[in-house]
């Protein structure tokens, strides 16, 4: 049994053509049907998130199940198959599982080491086993690529420093207070990325936010979102002396926050260690407002020291990943190889054993009456032939399995020798049987309807 990938991501398409080749989730297990009535598929598997869409088959021949699943992408998106191939990529074998072990690890990410990608693909195996389109070499190969994920994570720390403006700005909150439990946070600004990095702080430890925007609205609408309170803006140094942090993120072209009236806030602070960060560009802040007593000011260039340094960290920390991912592939393709040659092996063994005893029992008619002896001792050469001929070709079929060439000196053993090595079509019309009483024909037109990526 082969493994191939065909797919699609934010390096090799643009997002309006990775609209058209995702699979929302609730209709995943309809697709995969259906791909499995195509001809050469024996299991396959659909990873479809904002950034990819991955299809995993494990296929009898490759040509045959690659061209399959370029002939389902078209059906799916209404593209051409040409078109579909200019944006995708392909990888087989030995390469198709790095492939998954490294999305599944963070590597492949648009930010590495990322980890949602590790969930997005364990889901995207569970929605396979629902739709019985699975066997049990992709059950494996995602088994233990769940399995490498877990391990990188664990073994090297990729996804413990920030690489975002946002996670940053949290990093360095944590570094002038300490701890972020039960702190209090002031958003000037109501934008998206005030709005990110509020989110970390929440997620580590903060307890109150107190929004200020010029639209006061808008204000509203963001403090509801945490469970917070909304001021108007001419209230600002008001309010800030509530506050632990303050994150600044406007669209204003001058010093929303001046020296003169920090000046004032510090002094009712009474030396009250207060943590600013500017997120805007042209700065909210008044550089100034650093020299104040209790004051810690961060700006944007300070934020992409703290990004640029842990994605130094996360670099080296995917050195070590590869080499995980290197010993659980080595491990995958051993058990891989060794499944794959013991039918051919077995099949070899049985072929040596019916030519002996189909000759054995031609010569012992042509020899007429034969003591038990002679029959022993004819029957012990056939044997000893027999076994002396297979001896090398089976050994040499075991150790070329370890190789990523194994697949090819056994299907070359198997065609020298016409050996007859079952497949899995009788698992095939199963599952394909399985999947039409889910309801193919209901489901798969409201899925072409809608192929808007699921977040």
């Amino acid at each position: 049994m082969l493994i191939a990938v065909i797919g699609v991501n934010h390096r090799t398409a643009p997002l309006e053509v990775r609209e058209k080749l995702a699979f929302p989730e609730w209709g995943i297990k309809d697709w995969l049907c259906k791909l499995l009535s195509y001809p050469g598929i024996e299991g396959c598997a659909i990873v479809s998130t904002c950034n990819r869409t991955e299809i995993y088959i494990a296929p009898l021949e490759l040509d045959t199940g690659m061209s399959s699943v370029w002939s389902f992408l078209s059906e799916k998106s209404g593209l051409d198959i040409s078109e579909i191939k200019n944006y995708t990529f392909c990888h087989t074998l030995y390469d198709a599982i790095r492939h998954l072990f490294r999305v599944v690890s963070g590597l492949d990410s648009m930010i590495l080491g990322e980890t949602q990608i590790l969930g997005q693909v364990k889901k995207a195996y569970e929605l396979a086993l629902a739709a019985q389109s699975t066997n049990v070499v992709l059950n494996t190969l995602f088994q233990q690529a769940i399995t490498t994920g877990k391990r990188v994570r664990t073994e090297t720390g990729i996804d413990q420093n920030p690489v975002s403006i946002p996670y940053a700005a949290v990093e360095l909150a944590k570094q002038s207070l300490g701890s972020l439990q039960g702190r209090s946070v002031l958003v000037v600004g109501a934008g998206e990325m005030s709005e990110l990095t509020v989110v970390h702080l929440v997620a580590n430890g903060v307890t109150s936010v107190i929004v200020s925007n010029r639209s006061y609205d808008r204000a509203v609408q963001l403090a509801e979102k945490f469970n917070g309170s909304a001021v108007k803006f001419d209230r600002l140094f008001e309010y800030m002396n509530k506050a632990d942090i303050v994150i600044s993120s406007t669209a204003a072209q001058h010093y929303v926050i001046k020296y003169a009236d920090m000046k004032q806030v510090t002094e009712r602070r009474a030396g009250k260690t207060i943590t600013m960060i500017d997120i805007a560009v042209p700065r909210d802040i008044d550089p100034a407002v650093r020299q104040l007593p209790g004051v810690n000011l961060y700006d944007v260039d300070h934020l992409q020291n703290v990004v640029d340094a842990n994605l130094a960290e996360r670099r080296q920390a995917a050195v070590q990943a590869e080499g995980i991912i290197e010993e659980e592939l080595n491990e995958f393709m051993c058990w891989l190889s060794t499944r794959y040659v013991v039918p051919t092996i077995s099949a070899l063994k049985k072929l040596g054993e019916e030519i002996k005893q189909r000759e054995l029992q031609r010569a012992f008619n042509r020899l007429g009456d034969l003591t038990e002896r002679e029959r022993k001792v004819i029957g012990s050469l056939a044997n000893s032939i027999v076994n002396q001929l297979l001896h090398h070709p089976v050994i040499k079929l075991k150790q070329a399995a370890l190789t990523p060439e194994g697949h090819l000196y056994i299907e070359i053993a198997q065609n020298i020798f016409n050996l007859n090595v079952e497949g899995k079509p009788l698992q095939r019309k199963k599952k394909v049987a399985a999947c039409s009483a889910t309801g193919w024909d209901k489901g798969i037109t409201a899925v072409a309807a809608d192929s808007r990526p699921s977040e």
